[in-house]
């Protein structure tokens, strides 16, 4: 066969026209620019290859890019899997009135920085401060884009503090923490990593399963610049265990004049026996009853809001981290200040249940049955095995890791095709819908749909049952 020339290859135009229409209409839902520099980008690919391929298959490989590029753009999904708190869905979602606020303020302008009574420029996150204060039980309270920054500013601040004081002392930089709290969050992070890359020095103490109030007392020094005490919030110890009470830590701290601070993470501070789970999530609340100078948690996780990083506790710490420069490099938006100012409302208000999550995690399995029950009826004349089935739901977001809960699932075995392809086709739906694979079966799990999507969930099972292979 004669080797096919450079010169075979289409121009740009000609492989937008081969497209046809349904793959246009697909790449009409992305930037044209984008479209154009995917074709370019396959040409050129095409140019420096050494076999010059058919247009045709060419034309079948951008097919499949395009799809990808639009699968890839930030969507609504509906999510299946019975996990509340899904990290790689996003986290809560968040409540109607946190999407009006957001609405509201991110449309136009806002009192951001600005003070209406006096008329000059205003505090940011006033408002905000002061309520969460109020809810958590502080002195104070201050707010930055996540937890993780929540604790690079704390650690920052105590670390780095003699150092700009200019003190001749040895500088304080240590951060004791017992080893068996050095734990791994989401995306691969460590909790001993992040400190580190303050500047600051681990002071590990104790063991992975035992550590001791005398471990804390050892370990205080002249380099000591605080304690950290971090929740085990997406993983738990049984067995040979031992780890003092937040009250006990506080007391030492107080004695040798250290602060003493608090990771929760989780940022429960509606009590989680509301949910019907038995195992209890510490409240920010409580921490600084115990005795904790600072507290921080999550926004977007049991709070139901948008993520943030949360910090709590004594007046003159607050004030003294919002005067760090770091501060104004990790502050929030007037977006997040919308979302978090309506969640903190619905709190105080003692209208918690209304928080999407939350919602969820109180739905009880008689709720979800009968909705599996109408669901199942407009399913029964699809070509497919369909049932009703119990599973196990879960917080998820690591949050209450030995807490499950009951809950409904909508079971598939589809004839035409494997649970996986079936699965597929249901996350290539608009919006496209996430559940998960176990005894060969789609199991899509109610707890974790909105009431209100259960008619798409419907429609795109329907449509996937007789897509063609």
């Amino acid at each position: 066969m004669k080797p096919r020339s450079r010169r075979e290859i289409p121009a740009v135009n000609k492989l937008l026209a081969a497209l046809g229409e349904h793959d246009l209409a697909t790449a009409s839902k992305l930037p044209r620019p984008l479209v154009v520099d995917l074709v370019r980008r396959k040409l050129s690919k095409a140019r420096s290859s050494r076999q010059i391929r058919e247009i045709g298959s060419t034309v079948e490989e951008l097919r499949h890019s395009l799809e990808l590029l639009r699968a890839s753009r930030l969507q609504q999904v509906i999510n299946g899997t019975g996990i509340v708190i899904h990290t790689n869905f996003g986290r809560a979602p968040i409540a109607p009135e946190a999407i009006r606020a957001l609405t509201e303020i991110g449309s136009g302008y806002s009192n951001l920085e600005y003070d209406l009574a006096t008329g000059e420029r205003g505090h940011r996150g006033a408002y905000i401060e002061n309520a969460l204060a109020l809810l958590c039980g502080a002195e104070a309270a201050t707010v930055v884009n996540n937890c993780a920054a929540a604790l690079v500013l704390i650690v920052h601040h105590f670390a780095a503090e003699d150092a700009r004081r200019g003190q001749s002392a040895p500088p304080k930089h240590e951060i004791i923490i017992s080893r068996g709290e050095i734990v791994q969050i989401g995306g691969g992070f460590r909790i001993g990593e992040i400190i580190e890359a303050t500047g600051a020095v681990l002071r590990e103490v104790g063991a992975t399963n035992k550590t001791t109030l005398d471990d804390y007392r050892r370990a205080i020094g002249p380099r000591s610049a605080m304690i950290l005490k971090v929740h085990r919030s997406n993983f738990f110890m049984s067995g040979f265990v031992e780890s003092p009470p937040t009250a006990s830590i506080a007391a030492l701290a107080r004695k040798k004049r250290i602060p003493f601070v608090e990771d929760l993470g989780s940022g429960a501070v509606v009590p989680t026996e509301q949910f019907g789970i038995a195992e209890h999530e510490p409240t920010p609340s409580e921490a600084l009853k115990a005795g904790s100078n600072l507290v921080c948690f999550s926004g977007d996780k049991l709070f139901g809001g948008p993520q943030a990083g949360i910090i709590v506790g004594k007046n003159r710490l607050v004030a003294a981290l919002k005067r760090d420069p770091l501060f104004r490099a990790l502050r929030c938006d007037k977006l997040c200040f919308a979302a978090l100012h309506a969640t903190i409302d619905l709190h105080l208000n003692q209208r918690a249940p209304e928080i999407p999550a939350i919602k969820m995690l109180q739905a009880t399995e008689d709720e979800l049955r009968n909705r599996a029950v109408a669901m199942k009826d407009r399913l029964s004349d699809l070509p497919f095995q369909i049932a009703i089935g119990r599973s196990t739901g879960r917080v998820g977001g690591g949050t209450l890791p030995k807490s499950m809960m009951s809950s409904v699932t909508i079971e598939i075995r589809p004839k035409n095709c494997s649970p996986a392809e079936f699965a597929a086709r249901l996350r290539s739906a608009t919006p496209p819908i996430i559940g998960y694979i176990a005894n060969n079966r789609l199991k899509i799990d109610l707890r974790t749909i909105f009431p209100q999507q259960d008619k798409a969930v419907i429609e795109a099972i329907r449509a996937a049952c007789f897509e063609r292979v």
